[in-house]
């Protein structure tokens, strides 16, 4: 989606006039997709309490397809696995196609795709842990850590591989994206931390853990004011590349949604188990979004400034 949203004109492109760089962008976007997907299914396995519907790994009752103990909860652990993986041997290929055509390619391209690779791979071991650790809080909250820093990363390689002609005028806000996108990911990890020591529920039923709780609930000031002065700069600067000032608008839609989603979960104590897994996909948009904003208004500057050399 954020490819169509900053570059709407490569959807008309030809697969079979692609240069390698395009075709690596295009599936580092499928990446992404995925990657968001396999979050939410992550999501869903836990409010659903199917975190250890398979109680072996990396198989499941000994089989890849348990189709004897299959039922629902069974089907998302199983599944979510199965995207999992899926992703990992697409970071392999993103990684081996990188580095064959490295000589046609960026030079941070393939240190870049294998630094991703490198984060499934520690994905993939937190994924285990979770299962014969059974779901110990720490490592459940690292496991969703580490997601989000590939997802993160796979985003700066799609937005710095996107076509883009800098207008120079993005001035310090990739700075203010850069802290704004810190603080939600912060912000993520303690949401992530609530939910895998259940703290809601505990709080709630037995004054336990409200502390953590609350610190969730209050820590949401410092990156709904970062995001506000995103969109509040980015309406105060003229000029302003288009893209730039649509994802300062979507940072701030995404913010109201994401409040809104938070509010209503707490209401209603975790019941309804599409809003908290909305609560979480939504707070994943909204990072990957102010990530896109930040790469893409530091190449505003760059881009303008490698055009006035090529003048001089």
């Amino acid at each position: 989606m954020t490819e169509f949203v900053l570059n709407r004109q490569t959807s008309t492109e030809n697969s079979t006039q692609l240069q390698p760089k395009d075709r690596i962008r295009r599936w580092v976007w499928k990446l992404c997709t995925a990657t968001l997907i396999l979050m939410a299914i992550g999501s869903a396995t836990r409010v659903m309490n199917a975190g250890l519907a398979c109680p072996d790994w990396p198989l499941c009752y000994g089989t890849l397809v348990p189709k004897a103990q299959m039922n629902f909860q069974v089907f998302l652990e199983w599944f979510h696995r199965l995207d999992a993986a899926l992703i990992g041997l697409g970071a392999i290929a993103l990684t081996v196609v990188s580095w064959w055509n490295r000589r046609v390619l960026p030079n941070w391209l393939p240190w870049a795709s294998t630094f991703a690779l490198s984060l499934i791979v520690f994905q993939g071991i937190l994924g285990g842990l979770t299962v014969t650790e059974m779901l110990r809080f720490d490592i459940v909250t690292a496991h969703l850590g580490t997601a989000l820093l590939f997802f993160i990363t796979l985003l700066i390689i799609g937005t710095a591989l996107l076509p883009h002609q800098g207008t120079g005028t993005a001035g310090k806000l990739p700075w203010v994206g850069l802290i704004a996108a810190i603080l939600v990911y912060l912000q993520s990890l303690l949401g992530a931390l609530v939910a895998s020591r259940w703290a809601l529920h505990q709080c709630l039923t037995s004054s336990a853990l409200c502390s953590v709780m609350y610190s969730h609930i209050g820590g949401v000031v410092l990156p709904s004011l970062a995001i506000l002065a995103v969109v509040l700069l980015s309406w105060r600067t003229p000029a302003l590349h288009p893209a730039l000032r649509l994802l300062a608008n979507m940072a701030g839609g995404l913010l109201v949604l994401q409040v809104l989603l938070g509010v209503a979960t707490l209401r209603l104590h975790l019941q309804v188990e599409p809003l908290t897994v909305a609560h979480q996909a939504v707070g994943a948009i909204l990072l990957g979004t102010l990530v896109a904003f930040t790469v893409l208004g530091w190449r505003d500057g760059v881009g303008l400034e490698t055009n006035r050399l090529h003048e001089v």
